[in-house]
């Protein structure tokens, strides 16, 4: 028995990525004499998203991996007149109007977490620390979400603090979904929502938070209709002190379920009782300041008068954001990748003798348009930027470069199956017109800390030393490969183009004393994927989205099939 996940060729992918509409695929169905089809249309009035989901069910039988716990409560909804959710178990949708129009399965919860945030074991966090964690994945081994794991539950837990207020910037929220990782006692804080939304998906999102009162929304200008609010911050005030954590999952389930994330979260902040002036060596709360201000957004201005009120100078990373604009001037270095040059030029570990045999190594989830060949953009001002070294000293070649991203098989095996491909955007049109981009890209494949068939959404890009021992610098951020995240220069080099909004963290091993970080599983940084990275075999495609991958199903049974192509 196969399932089918049918997506609708004509959708916007926001729209997509927004609602994630990765089924969980177990629900249970019998049946006796024939084959029965069930499908769920999004053509109808209440949702645009576009996608169509079918599910096949073998004769006589039922899914795989289904309870019948799940057909029973089922049964339960027969006498209900109004007509079945579209998307059955794995609705997405919370405001009332919906659960009016439509009935859902008692089990519609499906694998959400039941346990409330704070029967949750909090996770205490060391004050002294800064460094890198990944989010936790239901269905691999608990070895592997421990010490270096953590959940947002944990993030927001009250061992951390007593939470006076705090602001989430990201690209997609489920409001109710949000506010239930809060603990109860913290749930009516005042909370900043900064998004991008516009049109009709900023209209749903104002109706999904009129139930919070508490509940702010910003929304970040964008005057680029092709650009993103990408960034995913955290800004977190205690009685006790201020937090920022930045990382690169959506403020939804599903990014918080089964895939492989990154977290950055800071030390406790105190507020700043002496001398206004101070700053750590990494220019970090200057940076994120003028990051800030950048929104032009009086919300997002009193979050940054609030940073301005305390002392961040024990912080050890850098702040490497992109803002939206063409920016000239010593702005041009402020942003983007040619912000990472610049911090990459003022950096000196003179025992480090990092040359062109040290490879650049990016992993991202997403593939934007990049030109007809890779000196276009690729390897000519954006590698420039990743292999700026200390000073201004050129190799006589360009380093070796190395890219991660998932190949169609690498998604069939994942945990969530082909529906982990809906948060890896790479379409059919581009693959088309930069097929020079195969030789460089490698298989996703984390064995290391055990996650392999977690589907990346986390972004890393860094500099190993030949044997891969070492790493002279590395950086995890919203930015997937593309134009719009890392800007492109223009007029000669004159401007930089930015279309998106995007937030990552540096880490330079001198500002943790150290000539080179040693890659281990352990220390400062965690290097999210297997080294040495494992190329593109014979046959191996990268993950397109936008075309039928049928010829064999995933793990759950489940074969992928957009339609209209």
């Amino acid at each position: 028995m196969w399932v089918s996940f049918v997506m609708d060729s004509n959708i916007d992918f926001d729209e997509l990525f927004a609602r994630q509409l990765q089924a969980e695929f177990d629900a249970e169905f019998s049946g006796n004499e024939q084959q029965t089809r069930q499908v769920f249309s999004a053509s109808d009035n209440d949702d645009a998203d576009g996608a169509r989901v079918k599910r096949l069910v073998g004769e006589g039988g039922q899914a795989a991996g289904t309870s019948a716990k799940r057909a029973k409560s089922r049964s339960l909804n027969e006498d209900d007149s109004r007509p079945m959710c579209k998307y059955g178990d794995s609705c997405y949708r919370k405001n009332e109007d919906h659960n009016n129009r439509f009935r859902h399965p008692p089990s519609q919860q499906g694998n959400v977490e039941t346990e409330t945030p704070s029967a949750k074991k909090a996770k205490s966090f060391d004050a002294n620390e800064d460094r890198l964690y990944f989010t936790k994945v239901a269905g691999i081994s608990s070895v592997y979400n421990k010490e270096i794991s953590i959940d947002i539950t944990d993030i927001l837990g009250t061992a951390n603090g007593t939470l006076k207020a705090s602001a989430q910037f990201n690209y997609k929220f489920d409001i109710p979904w949000l506010m239930a990782q809060y603990p109860p006692e913290q749930r009516n804080s005042p909370l900043l929502l900064v998004h991008g939304e516009r049109q009709r998906a900023k209209a749903d999102l104002e109706k999904e938070a009129s139930p919070y009162p508490n509940v702010k929304l910003s929304q970040a200008p964008l005057a680029d209709a092709f650009g993103t609010h990408h960034t995913k911050m955290m800004l977190l005030l205690y009685e006790e002190g201020l937090r920022v954590v930045i990382h690169t999952a959506n403020l939804i389930h599903s990014d918080w379920h089964q895939k492989s994330q990154g977290v950055w979260m800071s030390r406790l902040f105190p507020l700043q009782h002496t001398d206004p002036d101070r700053e750590s060596d990494t220019k970090f709360k200057q940076d994120l300041l003028v990051y800030l201000n950048a929104y032009r957004n009086r919300d997002v201005t009193k979050w940054a008068e609030t940073i301005e009120g305390h002392d961040l100078s024990s912080t050890r990373i850098c702040l490497i954001g992109s803002v939206p604009g063409r920016h000239v001037g010593q702005n041009k270095d402020a942003f983007g990748h040619m912000k990472l040059r610049s911090v990459l030029r003022r950096s000196s570990v003179k025992e480090l003798k990092v040359d062109e045999n040290w490879p650049i190594i990016g992993q991202f989830s997403s593939i934007g348009s990049l030109g007809a060949k890779a000196e276009n953009w690729v390897t000519a001002e954006w590698l420039t930027s990743l292999s700026t070294t200390s000073g201004a000293h050129a190799f006589g070649r360009a380093p070796n470069l190395k890219l991660i991203f998932p190949s169609v098989e690498n998604v069939r095996r994942s945990l969530e199956g082909y529906p982990a491909g809906a948060s890896l955007p790479y379409s059919r049109e581009n693959d088309a017109k930069q097929p020079w981009l195969r030789t460089y890209l490698h298989q996703w494949k984390c064995d290391v800390h055990g996650r392999t068939n977690a589907s990346p959404h986390i972004k890393t890009y860094l500099r190993t030393s030949a044997d891969y021992s070492k790493v002279a610098w590395l950086l995890i951020t919203s930015a997937n490969l593309s134009k719009a995240a890392w800007g492109n220069l223009e007029k000669q080099e004159s401007q930089l183009h930015i279309r998106s909004y995007e937030l990552g963290v540096l880490f330079l091993p001198q500002h943790f004393n150290k000539d080179a970080f040693v890659v281990s599983k352990g220390g400062e940084i965690i290097v999210p994927f297997d080294l040495p990275p494992i190329k593109y075999e014979t046959g191996d495609r990268p993950w397109v989205w936008n075309v039928a991958h049928n010829s064999k199903p995933d793990r759950n049974g489940i074969v992928w099939e957009p339609q209209g192509f």
